[in-house]
């Protein structure tokens, strides 16, 4: 895992939105600047845990889309989402 860290169990069990929600509110009190520094240092922490989080959860969505194709002649077909 990247950072050497796993991501905790707690993490793991959330949904993409839960997990963005929860990081958006970490970035608002890192933000506020009135948290402490240990605190700084342990929400940041698990911002990067659940960035990892949603950044693997979306990369296992694209992997799962199909993008429909107009071919020749009107017929409709899937591919697999491109990697970009």
């Amino acid at each position: 895992m990247a950072g050497g860290e796993e991501i905790p169990a707690d993490i793991k069990a959330m949904s993409f939105e839960d997990a963005l929600e929860e990081l958006e509110e970490i970035v608002q009190r890192l933000d506020s600047g009135k948290v402490s520094l240990d605190d700084s240092i342990a929400i940041y922490t698990r911002g990067t845990q659940l960035k990892r989080h949603c950044e693997a959860k979306l990369k296992a969505a694209k992997e799962r889309v199909d993008q429909i194709v107009v071919g020749p002649e009107g017929a409709l077909a899937t591919v697999p989402a491109d990697g970009d």
